[in-house]
């Protein structure tokens, strides 16, 4: 297992025309959100600005904005951004969090979102080849305020614990108790349930000082969460 701290490298944002490809783009982007009922203002701000073509391949970069999983590598997929916005919006309350921790960076798409609305992220990842590029990339953009750990994310990370909010961008048939133990009274978890190939539940649990409270949110399809390191 390893953890890397992201430090500050001060890289300009001009990686893959950041600051001004695209920009189109993402405005669609954000209209057709807003048609899909996304309406928190703040959300559809960072995602206005962050530039979801340099999280994948370049020879796919023309399809970055589409409303569409794609494929990152390593049989891993970039949820859609309607998913990323439905998953960020679920996780914020009105007020601001301080710890987050996402099981699953992937290409790092969905923690460069959090990182600019919350103030710590910690990002687990089991695969090391997309921990170490999700890490390239989020340099590049000057976020700093990360964490990640190369370990099996149906552990969770106790060192940190407990968590105001828990996103989980893979799907396990059961939700891990590790993660229910490590969420803070009050705090949220967001994680889509179910095997692969029938329909999968996103849902929030929300710990309160008594147990759980459960809400199922939407029908998603999701790569399913996998034991062990790789």
């Amino acid at each position: 297992m390893m953890n890397i701290e992201l430090q500050n490298m001060s890289s300009p944002l001009s990686h893959r025309g950041i600051n001004g490809a695209f920009q189109r783009e993402r405005q669609r982007m954000i209209e057709r959100l807003k048609t899909q009922g996304i309406v928190e203002p703040k959300i559809l701000s960072i995602m206005a600005k962050t530039p979801r073509h340099i999280f994948i391949d370049e020879a796919l970069s023309s399809h970055a904005y589409a409303d569409h999983a794609l494929p990152i590598g390593y049989g891993q997929t970039i949820s859609q951004p309607y998913i990323v916005a439905c998953m960020t919006a679920a996780l914020l309350t009105q007020n601001r969090l301080d710890n987050v921790l996402e099981i699953g960076t992937g290409c790092g798409y969905q923690t460069a979102v959090l990182a600019q609305l919350v103030g710590k992220v910690y990002s687990v990842e089991r695969i090391e080849g997309l921990l170490l590029k999700a890490r390239e990339r989020l340099a590049t953009l000057a976020l700093y305020n990360i964490d990640f750990h190369h370990a099996d994310g149906s552990w969770g990370w106790k060192e940190n614990a407990p968590y105001q909010g828990i996103i989980v961008t893979a799907a396990p048939e059961q939700i891990p108790a590790d993660l229910l133990e490590q969420l803070d009274i009050g705090g949220r978890l967001i994680i889509p349930v179910g095997a692969q190939g029938v329909a999968q539940k996103l849902v929030k649990i929300i710990r309160t000082r008594s147990g759980y409270e459960q809400h199922d949110l939407e029908t998603v399809s999701f790569v399913p969460l996998r034991k062990g390191v790789s």
